[in-house]
């Protein structure tokens, strides 16, 4: 029970990282000190994405349902959870490239707002 507890609280706070990888940068807007933390959340996403890597999250994850006797999954967070929502089955390399460049792109914008 603990272990399947502390897979979901990793995969809520996985979650919670990918939104303000994306979406962080709005944060500027309120609070000036907010880049300091966001850009290098935002650098990690993007390096994790285009170098089609595994973020420790997941294998942390995968550790705790191994250890509550589930299963787990070979692929990314993003691969697993948000691409079966947002894409068709089946995301190719190049579609994850395209990922990250959605990424840095939205918050590239919105800096660009927060600068203005």
């Amino acid at each position: 029970m603990t272990a399947r507890f502390l897979a979901d609280a990793v995969l809520v706070a996985h979650g919670l990282f990918v939104a303000f990888a994306l979406l962080g940068a709005g944060l500027a807007f309120r609070w000036r000190w907010a880049p300091v933390l966001h850009l290098p959340a935002l650098a990690w996403a993007a390096w994790v994405e285009l170098s089609h890597g595994i973020c420790p999250l997941t294998t942390l994850e995968n550790t705790f349902r191994h250890q509550a006797g589930e299963a787990g999954y070979e692929s990314s967070f993003v691969q697993h959870y948000l691409v079966p929502i947002l894409y068709p089955p089946g995301i190719s390399s190049d579609d994850q490239v395209w990922l990250a460049l959605g990424l840095l792109g939205v918050n590239a914008l919105l800096y660009g707002l927060w600068v203005l």
